[in-house]
């Protein structure tokens, strides 16, 4: 059904031979790949991924504004909660005309730097070809949730570090995000307010200093780091508040465009519930978000 649903959208665009729907991130071939068993999906969640791929989701008819999403589901770099926070995502912003592109990304199986690799490797890869999925190279940003939050973050933050690189021709092309969606991120790797479990599966039981305050993404923000908007809540009982905090702070340090929207309700991976007062309206502050950045106005594709 959901393969029905992409090819109608793709039609309904104009787009039917822009792109399959799945489109493999390492086609040459993944990065220190291994066999790790078969790709394990089910309730919505996705896990044991070894082979990255983007799965687009094409604008709604008649509103395609050439801005593109990558989305990263979270689950703490054990599994993907690809339903609640990929593909629904996908299908709002496909709403206000904007091409999304689900990440399915290498977990806890690989550890560092399999992740930064594959969400850097989905940034060059549609800047590259950009004209081809109908969207703009200099309107390109990365949302993510949770782990996926961290994962989009390092996006905006390491996209020159040399553990993204694989010697691949790609490598050339900038990995630089132009914005930023966070949701209730995991952004630092130290205590006391690090997710322990994201640290775990990300960067093993003993990770050394180093990978600790590489991968703590509030002391990697620079003047380059993209525009930023922030969305967390106080009821968040797995990745406290004080990470998006701590990143903002960096952000407004550095002089980096940014917005931050701190909520009462809602607990972690609250994905576009109902019924959890002013937190459920997020959707539409992100809108406004993007409207005011002129990331909604169509743009012709170049």
């Amino acid at each position: 059904m959901k393969k029905i649903l992409f090819i109608l959208l793709l039609a309904a665009a104009g787009m039917a031979s822009a792109a399959p729907a799945e489109i493999p991130l390492w086609p040459e071939g993944v990065p220190g790949q291994r066999d790790i068993g078969p790709e394990k999906t089910g309730d919505g969640y996705t896990a044991n991924v070894s082979m990255p791929t983007l799965t687009m989701i094409a604008p709604a008819v008649d509103h395609p504004s050439g801005t593109a999403i990558i989305i990263c589901p979270g689950g703490g770099y054990v599994r993907m909660a690809t339903a609640r926070e990929g593909d629904q995502y996908a299908t709002w912003l496909s709403t206000l005309g904007v091409t999304s592109f689900v990440l399915k990304y290498r977990m806890q199986e690989f550890g560092h730097p399999a992740p930064l690799q594959d969400v850097l490797r989905a940034v060059r890869l549609l800047r590259s070809r950009a004209a081809e999925f109908g969207i703009r190279p200099d309107r390109i940003g990365v949302m993510g949730s949770s782990a996926g939050g961290h994962l989009a973050a390092s996006a905006g933050t390491l996209f020159d570090n040399p553990l993204g690189r694989t010697g691949a021709a790609l490598d050339a092309v900038s990995a630089r995000p132009d914005f930023l969606m966070l949701m209730y991120p995991v952004i630092t790797m130290q205590d006391p307010s690090a997710h322990a479990g994201s640290r775990k599966a990300l960067l093993g039981k003993t990770p050394s200093p180093e990978s600790l305050a590489l991968m703590s993404l509030e002391k990697q923000v620079t003047a380059a780091t993209p525009p930023t908007l922030l969305i967390h809540t106080q009821a968040d009982a797995s990745v406290p508040v004080e990470n998006s905090i701590l990143f903002y702070q960096a952000l407004t340090k550095a002089r980096v465009p940014a917005e931050m929207y701190l909520l009462e309700h809602g607990g972690h991976g609250m994905g576009m519930r109902a019924g959890l007062g002013t937190s459920s309206l997020w959707p539409r502050r992100a809108e406004e978000w993007l409207r005011d950045r002129g990331l909604l106005t169509p743009v012709p594709v170049q």
